[in-house]
């Protein structure tokens, strides 16, 4: 069991996910909330019931499973159904990357939240402290132009949906600046695994 939750984010192309990697090569689980947003609406799960009983049957393929094409188209065209989605996702959503969380083995884990920002950190109370891999917005900039081929006008709309970089900073406990090499950040993640550690032992022993 790991009482001790530590909230990780970053905006795009930030290097949250290099960081998260590294956490779990030192042993830590990392439990990504979009993996478990997929999970939440696999059938059988009571999120997807509630998705099929508001927008009914006809959002799910003939297996089952949520016609993810479908139901983007509706809510992207209506905000009123966004939100509907989103009351019905977003808490079973928290709800499993908590339970997730707390029962993996080792003296702290890791919940990846890239949009926690957005959420609000009161949305997470039981995150015990927020790690932000941060980055400046031309960096982001740049990485987004190299690594998925987008041109300037498309980097900087995918840099403006999110979060500003200021939002994300007033909700951080810890900030790594990953402005620097790959040796960098992971030698950046080790100090702080090594912090994580000593705050986890002592909240067991409080």
């Amino acid at each position: 069991m790991s009482a001790y939750v530590v909230g990780l984010t970053g905006g795009i192309a930030s290097g949250k996910s290099a960081a998260g990697q590294r956490f779990i090569e030192l042993g830590i689980t990392v439990v990504d909330a979009d993996v478990v947003a997929r999970e939440v609406v696999s059938p059988g799960q009571p999120a997807l019931a509630a998705i099929a009983a508001h927008f009914g049957p006809g959002i799910l393929q003939a297996d089952g499973t949520l016609d993810r094409a479908r139901l983007r188209s509706v809510v992207f065209a209506e905000p009123a159904q966004r939100r509907a989605l989103e009351a019905i996702t977003h808490p079973a959503i928290r709800a499993q990357l908590q339970r997730q969380c707390l029962e993996a083995a080792g003296a702290y884990a890791v919940a990846a939240i890239p949009l926690l920002a957005e959420a609000g950190r009161a949305a997470y109370p039981w995150l015990r402290r927020v790690l932000l891999i941060d980055v400046p917005v031309e960096v982001q900039h740049a990485r987004l132009m190299q690594r998925d081929g987008a041109d300037g006008a498309l980097a900087t709309r995918m840099i403006e949906a999110q979060a500003s970089r200021a939002a994300r900073l007033a909700i951080a406990d810890d900030v790594i600046v990953n402005d620097g090499t790959p040796a960098a950040l992971v030698a950046a993640v080790d100090a702080l695994h090594v912090r994580y550690m000593e705050l986890a032992g002592g909240s067991r022993s409080l």
